[in-house]
C-alpha cells in the first residue's frame, strides 16, 4: 500500500508482463492495425481466387466489344486521379479517410452493372447484397454488444478503463473487414452444407496434403471443406437451432428436405464476431486489471513527446479554411478602415514622451555600439509551415555553422541578434497563428528562460534577465522585428501584443517597444528598421525619426543598412509603378549615398543587385538585396531577371536563389502536382462545374451517337454533340449560364492588371471557355455511360429497389431459414430490419437511382417529379459527376497557371503558392569587421526535412537551473530522422564585402 508503484508479482514478471501490458491495454493498436492488416489479407485472397478463375475468359468477352474496355479505362482512369492526392499518406485523417470510403462506395457502385465479373468467378450483385446484410447486422450486433458492456460498467461489474468508450468509426470498420472476409468465402465456397460421406472422403484423402496445395483449384476445395468447414449441425446445439441460418443442400438431381448442417457463412460470422468480443473484453477489463492493480490512472500520465507538432503549409487553395476566408475579412476591413484613416504608427508617436525624436530610447538602440566588431542575421517570411520555419530557425540557433563552400568549410558563430523582415505567420494574424507558426519553431530551437511565462505581457520594457542590470552588459542573442503586409491585416494588433509586449522569442530577447527602429552598430555602421504597413511606405512621424537621425546622429563617413518588408524596387519595375515615396526621398535627400544595402522580404526568394560600375559619381543604394526564404512558400525567380534599373541608377543581378532555370521547371509542378498539393480545391472546382452543367441534365438525345458505324462519326457526333449542348446553356439554362457569366467575370478579374486590358479579356476568355467545355464534356461522358448501361440492360431494368427485390429472391433460395429466423428479426424489430437494409441497397447503388429516374425524366418530363425526386436524382449525378470533375478542373487551373507564369510572367504569387514548396530556405548573416567592412554571408538549405525527432544529443546535455539557452552547445531540441540535418546540409550561395566608407570614394568588394 506503501510502495511508490505497482507490485507484481514473480510469476507475471517472468512472463515479461511489460509485454502483456502493451497487448492488453488500450494502447495496442487495436482495432484499427489489426483491421488494415485483415482488410490487406483479405484482398490478397480474394485476387488469389479471382486471378487463377478464367481470367482469359473476361479478356475474350471484352476484346468484342471495344466500349466495355472504354468504360472499364475511363472509370477506373477518373477514380484513380481522384484518389491519387490520398494515396501511400494521410493528408487529414478526416478528409482522407472520408475520400477513401466515398470513393471505394460509389466505384464498387458503378463497377458491378458492368459486364463479365462473373467469368472471373465473382458474382457482384450476390457479394454487394450480402455485404450489405452482413454489414447491418454487424453493426447492430455490436452497437447492442458495447451497450451492455458499458451498462455493466455502470454498475460496476467490470474494470474502469472498460468506461472508454470505442469510436465508432472502429466499429464500422471492423463491421466492413468482417463483411467483407465473409464475401471472399462465400464467393469461393458458397453456402454449401457439408455432409457425413463427403467428410470421411476428404479425411481419406489427408495424406496427400502436400500435393493438394501444389494445385491450386484443390487447394481451395481443401480450405472449403475442412479448413473452413461448418461447425456441424443445428441437432449438436439444441439452445441454438431456432438462431442459425442452415446450409444449402447441393446434389445431383433433386434433393428432398432441408439441411440440418449450419451454414458455413454464418458460422464464420459468429466466429468474427466471437472473436471480436472476445479481444474487447480481455482488452478493456482483464488486461487491465492484472497489469494496472495500483490506483494510478497511468494512461492519464503525460506522455513523453517523440516528434514536434508543427503545422503543414498554408492550403492557400482550400475551399474549406476558416482562416483564408478570415484573411479575406481582415484584408477588406484594413483597407477600408485603417488605410487613410486610422495608422497604428501614429499612435505609438503619440504615446512617446521624449520630444527630441533622435534620443527616444523606444527607437534607438546603441547597446552594440561600443564592441570591436558584431555578427547578425537577417530573415524574413516565416511562420508558414512548421518543418520549413523550423529548419531555419535551428540554423539561427547554432552557436557554429559549418557552411559548404565548395572548398573548406566556412565557420561562422551565431549573430549577436537577429534581424527579421515581416510577415510573421500565415495567413493571417492572430494568437493561434502566432504562437503555432512563428513562436513554436523558433522555441524549440532554441528555449525561452525557464522563469518566462508564455502568458507574460512585458509592461516595462526592456525586462533584463536576473543578474544584468542593463542591455550594454547582455551579450545573449537578441531580436528586433518589423511587421509586414500580413501582419498589418488586423491593424497590427495582434505584432504589438506578440512583439513589443513580450520579452522572448525562444531564447532570442526582444528589447524592441514600437514596430520601427535604429540601431547603432561597431565602426559607423547603421541599421534602419522601417515600417511600412500596407501603404508601402513611412508616415511622416516615422520619417521625422529617421530624418533628424541622419541629420544629428549619423557622420558622412558612417553607413547604413536600411530594411523594409517589401522590395519596392522589384515590385515597382513589375507593376510599372512607383511607392514608397517618403523611403525613396530620406534614402537620397537625407542618407545621401550613405545607405550601402538595402534589403527586405516579401519575395519568397533570394536575389541581389549590386550596383554596376559608372563614372557618373556615387550612388544613393550600392546593393539590393531579397531574402524572403524564412519558411514561407518559395517565389519564382526568372520573372524578375530583366530587372536592370532603379532610382536612375543600374544594377546587375550577382546571385539569384533558385537559379532562374530551376525556377522555370518547378513551375512545372503546376500540371503535375496542383491537385496534390491542393485537394482542398475540390469543393470549389467541383461545384463550379457541377454549377455550369446543373440545367443540362438529363441529356436524352444520344441515340444518333451511338448508331454511328466508324470512329470519325462517332467523334464528330460528339463534337456536334458537345458545341449544341453549349449553345443551349448558354441560351436557355438560366442556372448554367449565370454560372458561366460569373465564371467569366472571375477569369477576366483574376488576371493581373500587369497586362494590358485587351491581353486581360483574351486570356480571361480563354481560361473560362476551357473549363466550360471541359464541364460539358464530362457531363456528356457521364450521360453516355448511363446510356449505354440502360440499353444493354444493365440499369434500370425495374426500379429503384432492384437490388434488394433479386437478393430477397436469392436468400431465400441459397440462404434455408426452416425455423423462421428472419422473419421473427423484422416483427421484433418492427420491420426496421429489412427496410433498413432495402433503403440502404437502395442508397448504396446510386447509378440504379439515377439511371431510373433519368428514364422517367425522359419519358414524362422534369415536371412529373416531385421535389424530393428531384433532389435524390441531382444529388446522385453530383455525387458521380464531382469525381469526374476534380481532377480535370485542377489540371486545367494548374496548366493556366503554368502557361502564365512561364509564357507571361504574371501570377508569381497565385503559381508558386499553389505548389507549398517548403524547399529552398536561407538566411543571411553578416559580420561588421573591426577594419569598419561588413561582410555578407548568404546560407541556404536545399531540401526541408519532413520528419524530425528528439536530438539525442541535445537531451542528453545537462541543463543549468538558470542555464540559458544560447550557452548551451546543443540548443535546439529536434534533428531530421532520415535526410540530411539542415546543420550539416547549409551551404554558402553567396558573399560579398561592403567597404567600410572612406572620404568620399565608395568601395565595394565583389
Amino acid at each position: 500500500m506503501g510502495s511508490d508503484g505497482p507490485s507484481v508479482s514473480p510469476l507475471l514478471g517472468n512472463l515479461k508482463i511489460s509485454r502483456v501490458r502493451t497487448i492488453l491495454t488500450h494502447k495496442y493498436p487495436y482495432p484499427h492495425e489489426h483491421s488494415r492488416h485483415i482488410m490487406i489479407a483479405v484482398i490478397m485472397v480474394c485476387f488469389l481466387f479471382i486471378s487463377s478463375d478464367n481470367m482469359h475468359t473476361l479478356i475474350q468477352k471484352l476484346d468484342n466489344n471495344i466500349k466495355w474496355w472504354s468504360m472499364y479505362v475511363c472509370l477506373i482512369g477518373f477514380f484513380y486521379f481522384f484518389s491519387s492526392p490520398f494515396i501511400g499518406k494521410t493528408i487529414k485523417p478526416s478528409y482522407s479517410n472520408f475520400s477513401r470510403w466515398y470513393v471505394g462506395w460509389i466505384f464498387v457502385a458503378s463497377l458491378y452493372h458492368l459486364p463479365s465479373f462473373q467469368s472471373m468467378g465473382v458474382d457482384m450483385r450476390m457479394n454487394l447484397s450480402l455485404f450489405i446484410t452482413i454489414y447491418i447486422s454487424s453493426v447492430l450486433f455490436l452497437t447492442a454488444f458495447h451497450i451492455v458492456f458499458l451498462g455493466l460498467w455502470y454498475l460496476g461489474l467490470v474494470a474502469r478503463v472498460a468506461g472508454k468508450r470505442p469510436e465508432i468509426f472502429t466499429i464500422f470498420q471492423n463491421c466492413t473487414v468482417i463483411s467483407i472476409a465473409c464475401c471472399a468465402f462465400y464467393s469461393r465456397c458458397g453456402n454449401r452444407a457439408l455432409h457425413r460421406e463427403e467428410q470421411q472422403t476428404i479425411h481419406a484423402h489427408n495424406n496427400t496434403w502436400l500435393s493438394n496445395f501444389l494445385r491450386i483449384h484443390e487447394l481451395k476445395d481443401q480450405m472449403c471443406s475442412s479448413w473452413l468447414a461448418p461447425v456441424g449441425s443445428a441437432s449438436d446445439y439444441p439452445l441454438l437451432s431456432k438462431w442459425v441460418i442452415y446450409g444449402e443442400i447441393v446434389c445431383n438431381g433433386q434433393c428432398g428436405g432441408t439441411s440440418s448442417e449450419i451454414s458455413p457463412l454464418y458460422s464464420l460470422w459468429a466466429t468474427f464476431i466471437g472473436l471480436y468480443i472476445a479481444n474487447y473484453v480481455v482488452e478493456r477489463s482483464t488486461g487491465w486489471t492484472l497489469t494496472h492493480p495500483s490506483s494510478t490512472t497511468e494512461h492519464e500520465k503525460p506522455t513523453k513527446l517523440t516528434k514536434p507538432n508543427f503545422l503543414d503549409m498554408v492550403p492557400w487553395y482550400s475551399g474549406t479554411s476558416a482562416d483564408l476566408f478570415k484573411t479575406v475579412f481582415d484584408l477588406l476591413v484594413s483597407v477600408t478602415l485603417f488605410v487613410g484613416r486610422f495608422d497604428m504608427r501614429m499612435m505609438q508617436a503619440a504615446m512617446r514622451k521624449v520630444p527630441d525624436e533622435a534620443k527616444s530610447e523606444d527607437l534607438l538602440y546603441d547597446q552594440f555600439c561600443g564592441r570591436d566588431d558584431i555578427w547578425f542575421d537577417f530573415m524574413a517570411d516565416t511562420g508558414d509551415g512548421g518543418n520549413s520555419s523550423y529548419t531555419v530557425a535551428r540554423l539561427l540557433a547554432q552557436p557554429y555553422l559549418k557552411a559548404r563552400t565548395g572548398g573548406p568549410k566556412l565557420v561562422l558563430p551565431r549573430g549577436n541578434f537577429l534581424l527579421i523582415g515581416g510577415d510573421l505567420a500565415y495567413p493571417n494574424p492572430s494568437s493561434f497563428t502566432y504562437e503555432k507558426r512563428f513562436f513554436a519553431p523558433f522555441e524549440s530551437a532554441l528555449q525561452p528562460p525557464t522563469w518566462f511565462k508564455t502568458e507574460h505581457i512585458a509592461i516595462n520594457k526592456p525586462e533584463m534577465p536576473q543578474g544584468v542590470s542593463n542591455l550594454r552588459d547582455y551579450y545573449g542573442p537578441q531580436c528586433f522585428i518589423i511587421p509586414g503586409n500580413h501582419d498589418w491585416f488586423d491593424g497590427l494588433h495582434t505584432f504589438m501584443r506578440y512583439i513589443c509586449h513580450k520579452s522572448w522569442l525562444g531564447g532570442w530577447f526582444m528589447p524592441q517597444k514600437r514596430s520601427y527602429f535604429a540601431l547603432q552598430l561597431p565602426n559607423g555602421w547603421w541599421v534602419f528598421g522601417l515600417d511600412l504597413a500596407l501603404h508601402g511606405d513611412i508616415d511622416v512621424y516615422q520619417f521625422k525619426f529617421f530624418a533628424e537621425l541622419c541629420q544629428n546622429k549619423i557622420g558622412e563617413a558612417d553607413s547604413v543598412v536600411v530594411m523594409t518588408h517589401e522590395p519596392n524596387w522589384l515590385l515597382d519595375w513589375y507593376w510599372k509603378e512607383k511607392t514608397g515615396k517618403n523611403v525613396s526621398h530620406l534614402i537620397c535627400d537625407y542618407l545621401k549615398g550613405r545607405c550601402k544595402l538595402r534589403m527586405a522580404g516579401d519575395l519568397h526568394n533570394y536575389m541581389r543587385h549590386s550596383a554596376a560600375v559608372s563614372e557618373a559619381g556615387p550612388t544613393c543604394i550600392e546593393h539590393l538585396l531579397v531574402n524572403g526564404c524564412g519558411g514561407a512558400f518559395l517565389h519564382p525567380t526568372h520573372v524578375f531577371r530583366d530587372f536592370k534599373s532603379f532610382c536612375g541608377t543600374q544594377y546587375d543581378c550577382k546571385t539569384s536563389y533558385p537559379s532562374y532555370g530551376d525556377s522555370r521547371r518547378i513551375a512545372l509542378g503546376n500540371i503535375l502536382k496542383f491537385r496534390k498539393k491542393n485537394w482542398q480545391f475540390d469543393i470549389i472546382g467541383g461545384v463550379i462545374y457541377f454549377i455550369l452543367v446543373f440545367s443540362l441534365f438529363p441529356q436524352c438525345n444520344l441515340v444518333h451517337v451511338l448508331h454511328e458505324d466508324s470512329w470519325s462519326g462517332c467523334i464528330k457526333g460528339f463534337i456536334t454533340t458537345v458545341s449544341s449542348a453549349l449553345i443551349y446553356m448558354l441560351e436557355h439554362s438560366y442556372i448554367s449560364s449565370a454560372g458561366s457569366l460569373a465564371l467569366l467575370v472571375v477569369a477576366i478579374s483574376f488576371v493581373p492588371t500587369k497586362l494590358s486590358r485587351r491581353r486581360r479579356v483574351a486570356i480571361g476568355i480563354l481560361h473560362a471557355f476551357a473549363h466550360m467545355t471541359a464541364a460539358l464534356i464530362l457531363m456528356l461522358l457521364l450521360e453516355f455511360g448511363i446510356e449505354i448501361c440502360i440499353r444493354n440492360h444493365l440499369l434500370a431494368t425495374s426500379g429503384y429497389h432492384t437490388l434488394y427485390d433479386w437478393y430477397r429472391s436469392m436468400e431465400s433460395e441459397h440462404f434455408p431459414d426452416p425455423t423462421g429466423l428472419r422473419a421473427r428479426l423484422e416483427q421484433w424489430t418492427f420491420g426496421l430490419y429489412p427496410a433498413c437494409i432495402k433503403y440502404l441497397m437502395s442508397a448504396f447503388d446510386v447509378p440504379e437511382v439515377m439511371a431510373v429516374t433519368r428514364t422517367n425524366i425522359c419519358k414524362n418530363g422534369m415536371l412529373s417529379l416531385s421535389r424530393s425526386v428531384s433532389v435524390i436524382y441531382y444529388t446522385s449525378v453530383f455525387i458521380y459527376f464531382w469525381v469526374f470533375s476534380t481532377p480535370v478542373v485542377s489540371l486545367i487551373f494548374g496548366s493556366y497557371l503554368y502557361i502564365c507564369i512561364n509564357w507571361f510572367h504574371i501570377h508569381f504569387d497565385e503559381a508558386f503558392s499553389s505548389l507549398r514548396i517548403a524547399n529552398y530556405k536561407a538566411f543571411t548573416r553578416f559580420h561588421v569587421t573591426k577594419d569598419g567592412d561588413l561582410e555578407v554571408f548568404t546560407l541556404a538549405v536545399d531540401k526541408v526535412p519532413k520528419d524530425w525527432k528528439l536530438d539525442p544529443e541535445w537531451e542528453a546535455e545537462e541543463k543549468g537551473t538558470h542555464q540559458m539557452s544560447h550557452e548551451r552547445k546543443h540548443p535546439s531540441k529536434w534533428r531530421a530522422v532520415s535526410s540530411p540535418d539542415p546543420t550539416n546540409s547549409v551551404k554558402l550561395i553567396d558573399h560579398f564585402v561592403i567597404k567600410r566608407t572612406t572620404g568620399s570614394k565608395i568601395n565595394s568588394k565583389q
